[in-house]
């Protein structure tokens, strides 16, 4: 067995790690793009903002739709909801969504995914690891 001192020790655990930078170092809350057509609200950024979030389309729609209690459909790069909902209640919404499912709870940082384990939604932090539910 070979003896190493403290500071060889840790030298040569720091020489193995590697450092990950986050892209999304600067990341801000993504701000939706309305517009009202008659009794209709359409988010026309939608697919953009959940590229953003790094989320599924359709877990942020459903969300949304759960929310607002309404229906809608995702037509190509747009949501089409049924209603007249207002631009800042539609942002407050997407920065619940992004607080609940999107936001490590441990370290804070965005770069994170969801997995799901039977009917445990569970957020993964690539930034440090850990591993927590999602609030229902």
């Amino acid at each position: 067995m070979s003896h190493y001192n403290y500071e060889e020790l840790l030298e040569r655990a720091l020489s193995k790690i590697t450092v990950r930078t986050s892209k999304y170092d600067r990341f801000e809350m993504p701000k939706s793009q309305v517009i009202v057509v008659g009794s209709r609200t359409i988010i026309t950024n939608f697919k953009d903002i959940a590229e953003t979030l790094n989320r599924d389309p359709k877990h942020l729609f459903h969300f949304l739709l759960h929310e607002l209690g309404t229906a809608g459909v995702i037509e190509e790069e747009r949501a089409v909801l049924h209603g007249k909902f207002a631009k800042t209640s539609i942002d407050s919404l997407i920065e619940r969504y992004t607080k609940m499912y999107v936001l490590c709870p441990v370290c804070g940082k965005v770069d994170t995914e969801l997995k799901k384990e039977g009917r445990i939604t569970l957020i993964v932090c690539g930034a440090c690891g850990a591993v927590s539910p999602a609030k229902a």
